[in-house]
Formats: C-alpha cells, sequence, structure tokens
C-alpha cells in the first residue's frame, strides 16, 4: 500500500533507538524526509547513517539535543523546513513509590511526558492546518490505559496529555483541515528501557533475568515482546493520507495484554 506521504517532512523525537527509531525507519521507508532529535549525538548519527543508506532518496538531518528543553525543541523545529509529521517520544520518567517523590520529580516528569508535546503542538498545528495536511502521533505508554503501580509519574505525566489531546484533536479547525492527532500506546516491547526494567526486577527480587522476562510473557497473549519495526509500521500507517478520518484517538499495541473490553 502506498501510504501518500512520500516527500513529506516527519520531526521524529528520541528517534536514535527503541521505539523512536522504528518510526523514523518506518516513515523513512515511505519516502518521508526526516528530522531526528535524541540526546545521545553518537547514536542519533549512527541511526541517520543507516537511514540515509537504505534509503538514499530520503533527506535525514540530525540535531542532538533535549526536546524536553526550550532550546532542543528550537533547534530541532529550526532543522525541519516544515513540519508535516510529528511523532512525540520521550523516555518515561523512572518506577518508584509516590512517597519518595517530590516536587521536582513530578515537574520533570510533567515537562518531559505532557508540556514537551504540547508545545511542540502549539509550534506546528496550525500551520499544518494552513497547507491542509498534518499528522500528530504522541508515543505515549499503555499504563494509560492499565496504570501500573510503580510507574506513577508517568502513569499521571501522560494521562494529562492524554486528556489534553482529546479535546484538542476535536477542534474543528484542526480535524477539519485534515490534521489528525493521536495516541500510541505501547505495551512490553523490546528496547533498552524494557530491558533495564527488567534487570532492574531481577536484581530487586532475586529471580534471573530469563525468569522475569517468562512472567511477563506469560501475561501477553501473543508470549512475545512486540519490535520496533512493526510499531513503527503502525505509526506510519497513522501518518498517511489514508488514516485522515483517525483522530483522538488512543490505539493500544500491547500483544493483547490489556484484558477489557473498552
Amino acid at each position: 500500500m502506498d501510504l501518500g506521504i512520500a516527500g513529506r517532512w516527519a520531526l521524529v523525537c528520541a528517534a536514535s533507538k527503541g521505539l523512536g527509531k522504528g518510526c523514523a525507519v518506518a516513515l523513512a521507508g515511505e519516502g518521508v524526509n526526516l528530522v531526528i532529535t535524541a540526546r545521545g549525538a553518537e547514536a542519533l548519527e549512527a541511526t541517520a547513517a543507516q537511514i540515509r543508506a537504505a534509503h538514499p532518496g530520503v533527506e535525514v538531518r540530525a540535531v542532538a539535543g533535549d526536546i524536553t528543553t526550550p532550546e532542543g525543541r528550537s533547534a530541532a523545529l529550526a532543522a525541519c523546513p516544515q513540519v508535516d509529521i510529528l511523532v512525540n517520544n520521550a523516555g518515561g520518567p523512572p518506577p518508584g513509590d509516590f512517597r519518595d517523590w517530590g516536587r521536582d520529580e513530578w515537574l520533570k516528569a510533567v515537562e518531559a511526558n505532557m508540556l514537551t508535546p504540547i508545545e511542540l503542538m502549539k509550534a506546528t498545528v496550525d500551520a499544518m492546518a494552513g497547507r491542509g495536511f498534518g499528522r500528530v502521533v504522541n508515543i505515549t505508554s499503555g499504563a494509560v490505559k492499565a496504570p501500573i503501580d510503580t510507574l506513577g509519574l508517568s502513569n499521571g505525566a501522560r494521562s494529562g496529555l492524554t486528556g489534553f489531546v482529546a479535546g484538542l484533536a476535536r477542534q474543528r479547525r484542526l480535524a477539519g483541515a485534515n490534521v489528525t492527532i493521536n495516541n500510541l500506546l505501547p505495551g512490553w516491547f523490546d528496547t533498552d528501557r524494557v530491558k533495564a526494567t527488567t534487570q532492574a526486577t531481577a536484581a530487586k527480587t532475586g529471580q534471573s533475568i530469563e525468569a522475569v522476562l517468562e512472567k511477563r510473557l506469560a501475561g501477553i497473549p501473543a508470549h512475545r515482546l512486540g519490535t520496533p519495526a512493526e510499531f513503527g509500521a503502525f505509526c506510519a500507517f497513522l501518518c498517511s493520507a489514508h488514516a485522515s478520518y483517525l483522530t483522538g484517538q488512543n490505539i493500544l499495541l500491547d500483544g493483547g495484554g490489556y484484558p477489557g473490553t473498552f
């Protein structure tokens, strides 16, 4: 299927690895030019080189920086001739007990996982509407749908973003101008973050890494972790010309792990 987005420009955040990289690779495969950003310059440049080699007809600009800061956002936006597609993504806050978190921890989580994507949408969606095309995909978390007790910072910040998007996406000036805004909620995917949390759980509980992973897989009907490539493919479809009637939605990709009907 031709997704109808070749030649568009996309800004993909936290794209040096993991789910962000999966999205960038999938969009490049559809002929989308990219501005990719992440804090680690070395990993980011390696990803940019990999995408350029695989898709020589696509322009890839790598902008190292912290997207959660005004300076990082300004640099990324300045590198993109126009943002037709915005993929918001940032690393989640650490797990823990809410009794141990102070104001600073909460503000950092809200800044990264709620206010940063809002600021990027604020900077781009009206221009998208003026051109008659725009796609925003916010990578949030399956914890928005089924909260995880140790991820309270993520639960709170990402749920705040979800509520904001529910209203913004339904503004007629955006939805009526072919600008869609949707959230992708990943479950357990084969990423560095999941590997780190698995190792931390194993160390804390005295179990082997294999035992912890098997316990997690037992709760996933697909009985495997998702891959960044399949996540990216789904993101690319949401960014396509064919997805213009889908907006304001929270789409869970978790291998069937969520047990509810709705």
